[in-house]
């Protein structure tokens, strides 16, 4: 019964935490975007990311860090006493949102490989000199695509060579090779197991970002900014739209109103996008961590006896 309890607790404090974090997160992101719109989208962009999965991190450290430890440590393991109807309710939405998560990242991957395997059994390499092979499919597959996350490749369609010109692919290819740098897939992959109501404009606002991230950092003149914009506005006529649960990055994908933002930005390209080094060190990073550390220390087993008397609450 002891353990019954504990697992109860657990995924009601989950589910709780979770979904107050996450309708914070949808209240309050586009306020935070616009805000951060002056600095460089790369880091805007990971900022979006990081709201994006905040819910998931901030439950993860709630319940991990307070509610098991106050309930292991402070919880009699003598007293036989029954577990109420919300907690049992509470519980059990949680395993449900943590089941549906890995349910939806496993299918959704579980599609996008199957696909992955249909346009590579007809590829014949291009280039396997560079970290990543790049992969020369069929003219029904989409244009410039980088799939997989474990093993990354860049599929390049006998489409895109044929319309596109020898810079004008290079440019593309190293958007591209970007979104391999930035573990996009595997970014997108996290969200499938983190879907949540009302998260679509998050979600597709992180998207434009980082697509806009990969173009500046595939660009380091005006010249190749405008070779990777020919290659959008050429590209954009073959290209087929994105199923959001897939685990790629197209170089094009919908909507058509993303693309012309990226031509622009491309056409109107300046040095002043680059997103600049940072001006901090590391160390100043493990100095704030080992100070929040500190006070978690000295505060840590009041903060127990507290979380302790909200779950004996939520329990009774």
């Amino acid at each position: 019964m002891f353990a019954a309890r504990g697992i109860a607790v657990s995924f009601s404090v989950f589910v709780l935490v979770y979904c107050g974090l996450s309708l914070a997160v949808g209240c309050s992101w586009r306020r935070l975007w616009l805000l951060c719109r002056k600095y460089p989208v790369e880091r805007a962009a990971d900022l979006l990311f990081g709201l994006r999965v905040f819910p998931l991190v901030g439950v993860v450290a709630v319940t991990g860090a307070f509610t098991v430890p106050s309930f292991v440590l402070l919880e009699p393991r003598s007293i036989n006493e029954p577990i109420g109807l919300i907690p049992l309710a509470l519980g059990a939405c949680g395993c449900l949102l943590a089941g549906f998560g890995v349910v939806n990242a496993g299918l959704s991957a579980a599609r996008a490989s199957r696909r992955i395997a249909e346009w590579v059994s007809e590829s014949v390499p291009a280039d396997t000199s560079g970290p990543v092979p790049v992969l020369r499919t069929s003219q029904v597959t989409p244009p410039l695509t980088t799939a997989g996350i474990v093993r990354p490749k860049v599929l390049v369609s006998g489409t895109a060579e044929f319309i596109l010109t020898k810079r004008e692919l290079q440019t593309a290819l190293r958007h591209e090779l970007a979104h391999v740098r930035r573990r996009d897939n595997l970014k997108k992959l996290v969200l499938r197991a983190i879907a949540f109501p009302g998260m679509a404009g998050l979600e597709s606002a992180w998207l434009d970002a980082t697509e806009m991230a990969a173009d500046d950092a595939a660009v380091s003149s005006s010249t190749e900014a405008l070779d990777l914009a020919a290659a959008l506005i050429k590209l954009s006529r073959f290209a087929q739209p994105e199923p959001s649960t897939e685990i790629m990055m197209a170089l094009v994908h919908s909507p058509a109103a993303s693309v012309n933002a990226r031509v622009e930005r491309l056409i109107d390209w300046s040095e002043g996008r680059k997103a600049p080094e940072r001006g901090y060190s590391a160390w100043y990073a493990l100095g704030a961590g080992l100070a929040v550390v500190a006070a978690f220390g000295v505060t840590y087993s009041q903060l127990l006896m507290h979380v302790h008397t909200a779950t004996e609450w939520l329990v009774r």
